[in-house]
């Protein structure tokens, strides 16, 4: 859920209770006016019937009593509690270091939509009926509250004299609405939930786990009818690990292979007990549920001529999906292909994160050369953090054809890339071309690319265009 609308819910919801808030005591009051004011008399309406406005019927009632024991104060409580607990528990400081958090008090939605559903079943907020409209209008009537007649045709006149007369009004609850807003979204919700049950209820065989530097665990897989796009994503449940915990990962097989892959960073409990498990069982790997595959901007990567792919750890994962597409179409010779140009930057802060990516890489540099297109990918891989030892080593094999880190002919640059010094370059390369500019990385990082596709971006509509597209984890 976006920051605006969480903002916007909160305010309207804020409002929402404050009014009611005022109401009450405004009944409050009411209730222990004098029969001799307007409030006092309308509060007496309906001792001895439903005809009443005022819910406090007794001048020994508090405003307490309205919250705790009325359906509307009840379920108005339960779901304010609810609603504060699954903003707060949203943050992005809890979803990062306590997931398990934010994912369980996340489902107290369904206690709030429940006491949603119900909280105008006890029509505590209630109108004039349409007969007493008739005889008792407010603009006529509200400075004679002390001549009100309690029943019409009482004085045993003709009823045609009653009509300049006004009459003691009577009250009706307000039918629940609430339920015809949010029955839909309830329906498509629960019609959701089986989809995605029925989804995860099919067998998923695991073909083989790789371990890889960094606490990368690499798990292939595969699923009978399972179609994929480049950069999709899928969630995976572990129940060895938890039989409710769903967790998103971005898919790195690219749609011609037979399986589909994933690479899953060792970066909490989750992930550290799955580690475990299937170290535990290397020779029998735990179920998993497989739900999926789901889309995202990186598949739209082949619609652009030139495109920018910027990666930050293991948010290189949708690229791997790309990469490896991109090998198999040159293989096969595709001429569908679009894209004219790839520049992909990968930043990261270990030397063993590169690893796992190199193999890859150094296939797609043997494969650019043997089809005659080494001049398609340009890629960079940017060191963050490195000791004396890693910088020393690199010195002094400067002058070797292959890098030092990642045995690439591309040498690892350290430090951060200059973007502007980068999008720079690229414009001045393509000036007639549309660039898209793709990330899988920190929020941060996404602001200065997006800042740059503006900046760069000319106003002429036939000269170069940037346009951004993320994927923030």
């Amino acid at each position: 859920m976006s920051k605006p609308i969480v903002l916007f819910t909160w305010n309207l919801y804020t409002v929402h209770t404050i009014a009611h808030l005022f109401n009450i005591e405004r009944f409050y009051d009411g209730a222990q006016s004098s029969n001799n004011t307007l409030e006092g008399v309308l509060s007496s309406i309906g001792n001895g019937d439903g005809d009443w406005v005022n819910p406090i019927r007794s001048k020994h009632e508090t405003q307490s009593s309205i919250c705790f024991t009325t359906i509307a104060g009840v379920t108005g409580v339960v779901i304010t509690l609810a609603l504060i607990l699954m903003i707060t528990s949203s943050t992005e400081f809890i979803r990062r270091c306590y997931f398990e958090v934010f994912w369980y008090t996340h489902h107290l939605f369904i206690i709030f939509f429940a006491g949603l559903l119900i909280h105008g079943v006890g029509r505590l907020v209630r109108g004039q009926t349409s007969e007493s409209l008739d005889s008792n209008r407010y603009e006529d009537c509200h400075n004679k509250y002390t001549t009100w007649i309690k029943t019409k045709g009482k004085d045993g006149n003709d009823d045609d004299d009653d009509d300049d007369k006004c009459f003691m009004p009577s009250f009706e609850g307000n039918a629940p609405m609430t339920w015809k807003w949010i029955l839909a979204p309830i329906i498509l919700y629960v019609l959701e939930r089986f989809l995605r049950f029925y989804r995860s209820q099919q067998r998923v065989v695991v073909i083989k786990t790789v371990s890889h530097p960094s606490k990368v665990l690499e798990i292939q897989m595969q699923r009978r009818g399972f179609k994929m796009e480049v950069g999709q994503y899928i969630f995976i449940n572990c129940p060895s690990v938890s039989q409710l915990e769903w967790h998103p990962f971005t898919l790195t097989s690219a749609p011609e292979e037979d399986m589909f892959s994933v690479h899953i960073r060792s970066a909490g409990d989750w992930t550290d007990n799955l580690f475990k498990v299937f170290q535990e069982k290397a020779d029998n790997p735990p179920r998993l549920a497989v739900d999926g595959p789901f889309g995202t901007a990186s598949e739209d990567v082949f619609q652009y001529e030139v495109s920018m792919l910027v990666g930050a750890g293991i948010g290189v994962t949708p690229f791997a999906s790309i990469l490896k597409s991109i090998w198999y179409k040159f293989q096969n010779e595709d001429h569908r292909l679009k894209t004219q140009k790839i520049y992909f930057y990968w930043i990261c802060r270990e030397t063993g994160a590169f690893a796992w990516f190199a193999d890859l890489l150094r296939s797609l540099e043997q494969e650019m050369i043997t089809s005659g297109k080494d001049g398609f990918l340009n890629y960079r891989l940017f060191l963050t953090s490195w000791d004396s030892n890693i910088a020393g080593h690199a010195i002094i094999n400067f002058d070797v054809p292959t890098d030092a880190v990642t045995g690439l002919k591309q040498k690892t640059s350290y430090g951060r890339p200059i973007w502007e010094n980068e999008f720079s370059k690229v414009a001045e390369a393509h000036p007639r071309s549309t660039v898209g500019v793709f990330l899988c990385g920190p929020q941060a990082l996404g602001k200065t690319l997006q800042q740059c596709c503006h900046q760069y971006s000319s106003m002429d509509p036939r000269k170069v265009q940037f346009y951004f597209n993320k994927e923030n984890f």
